[in-house]
């Protein structure tokens, strides 16, 4: 059971690490992605939607992983279908579109898949 919540753990790190490089760093975060962001708005967006979501899912994953309440497998089987969802959208986009290079859209394609099957297997 602790390797379990190892795994767990590591995922909730991954989520904490995007989520406060998403408040610190918001148009760092974009740049890889070939992203500009230079307005208030944007960066808004980002600390939002990267920031604020990545830390709030690390606080449930780390709540799961101390198996507070019957919160467990609720939040392991809902951040595996967000990470499922998020490398599902780019194969669509890979389809659609080839990227130019491994790095982003393939390795994050490969981390998120990963996490989400690492997350299914633990629960």
């Amino acid at each position: 059971m602790a390797s379990d919540d190892l795994i767990v753990g590591v995922v909730a790190v991954f989520f904490a690490g995007m989520g406060v490089y998403g408040l610190v760093a918001p148009a760092a975060l974009l740049a890889p992605f070939g992203t500009r962001v230079a307005s208030a708005e944007g960066r808004n967006e980002v600390r939002a939607v990267y920031g604020g979501f990545g830390l709030a899912t690390a606080l449930a994953l780390a709540l799961a992983a101390l198996d507070v309440g019957t919160l467990r497998d609720g939040v392991l089987v809902a951040v595996a279908l967000a990470l499922a969802g998020m490398a599902a959208g780019r194969v669509v986009s890979m389809v659609l579109e080839r990227p130019a290079r491994f790095y982003p859209t393939v390795l994050y394609l490969v981390v998120e898949a990963g996490l989400a099957l690492a997350l299914v297997a633990v629960r």
